[in-house]
């Protein structure tokens, strides 16, 4: 069957989106005019909202024919009903604001449905190729289309800012392929070089370029029959014998800015909501607060926006973080005062005017701290972490501490286990870089006590080798660790040094360096 535009449908949804706003969906709600005329023109109030299935199906607009691929697509979705409804339940809170954002650009509606193909609509999955957010976008990605991701932030999980990235994205690719729809839609699963270069190998052949034809990764060929497969569904879901969830074509949040650092749990407090609900409305924020440096915004449940929003307005940039005066004891880094206080080092340096990380014993640093206990902060990264790191699996827990030069396939030789199992259970994806010191969980049947006992440069990896240093005016055990990628800890360790003691200049030291880690 080929999918195409009815012209009615279309043309009624054309019109609708020539006299909507710029962005509707920031808009709050009428205004007094726009009610009384609302009014006077006799409209009929609606008791059920409307549905964006509707929408959706109205603004149908790829053309494809029906294909071996997408029948056994949709085979799996009709015996699967429970995922369907959980899908569509989860795509409530996010899928009106895609849906509208797509209407506005004037996008392919199908679109909306491809979150469910990339994170079931969840927007804190992430991927064993180390995509994130309901759009899975991978941190190269991200950055090419200005999505900001460091240690407070991660805007791949950002409904907004992740929405924004991947529908330029897609443009981008739809122009990259010359309109065509379903290779800009396998080239955003497999990238834009593999489709390419499979089309230019088909016309040097002779061949049809469409994504039917292309030979592309078995992933990328089963990735756009699935989404096919959802636009079936979706359009007449009882020829299937389904019954789709009501997804609400209602404004379910606004944006609103803050203007500064804003403790989450405070948040919650001034809109009258728990912490929960600001995280699966603000997934990006991977801490306790908004991040210090911006973004400067915080989306709330249309609801309770106008109450956050006045509720904030009176409370002072100051208090919108609780304070603690820190006295900087003797060899103290800031890097542990830091971790210490669960921040980060350019936060401290903001609040404190320091231009660079030195401080001095005896001086007092302003550090930003949680109104509550960590553990309060349910969907910050570190709760999320510890909450899959203790899910109890097959086989007995060890730690396991990262030392230089080891990784996820160096770890899981030693346990017994697939690195890819590791991964998993540290909430990473095999690909991500291993910090040293970090720790992992491990579940293992091995006897690690049996594992082969390893001199400190084999322990440390076979690009690992000895240094000696000599101590210069200024150097602190920080700036050294920092310099050569090693840990405070293991500079202590090898030298059997007090990290509470200051280094004295040409005092020396041994370190064992990771040699492929210095040049990046």
């Amino acid at each position: 069957m080929r999918r195409t535009c009815i012209t009615f449908l279309c043309l009624a949804g054309l019109l609708a989106a020539g006299t909507a706003a710029a962005n509707p969906w920031m808009l709050g709600p009428l205004t007094t005019d726009q009610s009384d005329l609302a009014a006077s023109s006799g409209a009929v109030a609606i008791a059920e909202p409307a549905d964006v299935l509707d929408k959706l199906r109205a603004g149908f607009a790829l053309s494809y024919e029906d294909n071996p691929r997408t029948a056994a697509e949709l085979q799996w979705f009709v015996k699967h009903p429970d995922y369907l409804n959980r899908d569509f339940t989860r795509a409530q809170r996010y899928m009106p604001y895609i849906a509208a954002e797509l209407e506005r650009r004037g996008m392919p509606l199908e679109l909306a449905l491809l979150p469910i193909v990339e994170s079931a609509y969840d927007p804190f999955a992430y991927s064993h190729g180390r995509a994130a957010g309901l759009w899975q976008m991978i941190p190269g990605t991200a950055k090419r289309f200005g999505i900001k991701q460091n240690w407070w932030y991660d805007g791949r999980r950002d409904v907004v800012d992740s929405t924004r990235a991947a529908l330029d994205y897609l443009e981008y690719l739809e122009g990259l392929n010359d309109g065509n729809w379903l290779n800009a839609i396998a080239s955003y699963n497999s990238g834009e070089g593999n489709v390419l270069r499979a089309a230019r190998k088909n016309r040097k052949a002779n061949k049809p370029i469409d994504f039917w034809y292309l030979k592309l990764p078995k992933e990328t060929s089963m990735y756009v029959p699935k989404l096919l497969a959802l636009v079936e569904i979706v359009a007449d879901p009882e020829q299937f014998g389904l019954t789709l969830p009501v997804v609400a074509d209602e404004q379910q949040f606004m944006v609103t800015d803050i203007g500064s650092q804003l403790d989450l749990a405070l948040a919650a407090e001034l809109a009258g909501v728990d912490v929960d609900t600001v995280y699966q409305f603000n997934p990006g924020y991977n801490r306790w607060s908004t991040d210090p440096s911006g973004p400067h915004k915080l989306v709330m449940p249309v609801a309770v926006a106008d109450q956050f929003t006045a509720a904030l307005g009176e409370v002072p940039a100051a208090d919108r973080v609780r304070w603690k005066r820190h006295k900087v004891k003797s060899g103290e880094a800031i890097s542990q005062i830091a971790e210490k206080y669960n921040t980060t080092v350019s936060a401290l340096r903001t609040a404190n005017n320091l231009r660079g990380n030195t401080i001095r014993a005896g001086h007092h640093l302003m550090i930003p701290v949680a109104t509550k206990p960590l553990s309060a902060y349910s969907k910050s990264a570190d709760a999320r972490l510890a909450k899959t790191q203790n899910r109890k699996r097959a086989g007995n827990r060890v730690e396991h501490v990262v030392r230089s030069g080891e990784s996820f396939w160096t770890i899981s030789r030693r346990y017994k286990v697939t690195h890819r199992q590791l991964a998993a259970w540290n909430g990473m994806a095999p690909g991500d870089t291993l910090s040293v010191g970090r720790k992992l969980v491990v579940w293992t049947n091995a006897d690690v006590n049996d594992t082969p006992r390893m001199s400190p440069t084999a322990a440390l990896g076979n690009t690992t080798r000895r240094l000696h240093y000599t101590v210069r005016n200024g150097d602190s055990l920080y700036l050294i660790a920092s310099r050569f990628r090693v840990t405070i800890a293991q500079l202590a360790r090898w030298n059997k040094i007090d990290t509470n003691k200051i280094l004295r200049p040409g005092q020396k030291l041994t370190m064992y360096v990771d040699v492929t880690a210095q040049s990046s």
